[in-house]
């Protein structure tokens, strides 16, 4: 299901933290969305600001364990360790001014909305691809913590500003009977020549 649990918001219990709302999604790869400031972050954050921070990766990874078992992917917590590829946790947060890793500045104005995820135990240094599916994926339902940064309302897009800068994702979202389904996910990539040159052929070889 692409929500697992049933609903568009669930309040995760999280020892040390209490209560958090969470978007529990299964698109792309099954993600679990907080709020970044119920986490004490602004949105804005680079890798340094909590990879070398073994208190915040370890308040991440409980997260992420406890998402996990409401996610019906494991049946206790303990084997979110063996399980470290899904799901993904990340955090979202309505536009703000920020400098990008790359050092291009990323203005309020030109995103819908921030977003942080983690990979592996670790804050990515972008996005990855298939964790941006279900960032365009919530932001097409209206009332997931996604749709909510992004600032409400029906949306088949969005611009989101990531810790090296930007990407713009897309999605058709459609309720049959109650239950939300995906028709179509699109993706922006930025795109580099890799290499130019010249290939030799000798005369010989070429048809008359």
């Amino acid at each position: 299901a692409l929500f697992p649990t049933g609903n568009l918001v669930d309040e995760l219990d999280v020892p040390g933290m209490g209560t958090l709302q969470a978007t529990l999604i299964n698109a792309g790869i099954p993600t679990v969305f907080v709020n970044a400031d119920a986490i004490g972050y602004t949105g804005t954050e680079l890798q340094e600001a909590i990879n070398g921070d073994p208190e915040q990766l370890a308040m991440f990874e409980t997260i992420r364990a406890h998402g996990a078992v409401r996610m019906g992917l494991i049946d206790h917590v303990d084997g979110a360790a063996n399980r470290q590829h899904t799901p993904k946790v990340a955090f979202v947060a309505p536009p703000k001014d920020y400098q990008a890793s790359s050092g291009k500045s990323v203005r309020a104005g030109d995103i819908d909305l921030l977003v942080r995820a983690l990979s592996m135990g670790k804050l990515h240094h972008a996005m990855m691809g298939t964790a941006a599916v279900a960032i365009g994926t919530a932001a097409a339902i209206p009332g997931t913590l996604v749709n909510r940064a992004a600032g409400g309302g029906d949306r088949d897009s969005v611009h989101f500003g990531h810790p090296s800068g930007t990407l713009r994702v897309g999605a058709k979202a459609v309720q049959e009977s109650g239950e939300w389904t995906v028709a179509k996910v699109s993706m922006s990539r930025s795109a580099r020549v890799l290499m130019e040159g010249h290939v030799r052929i000798p005369g010989d070889v070429l048809a008359p």
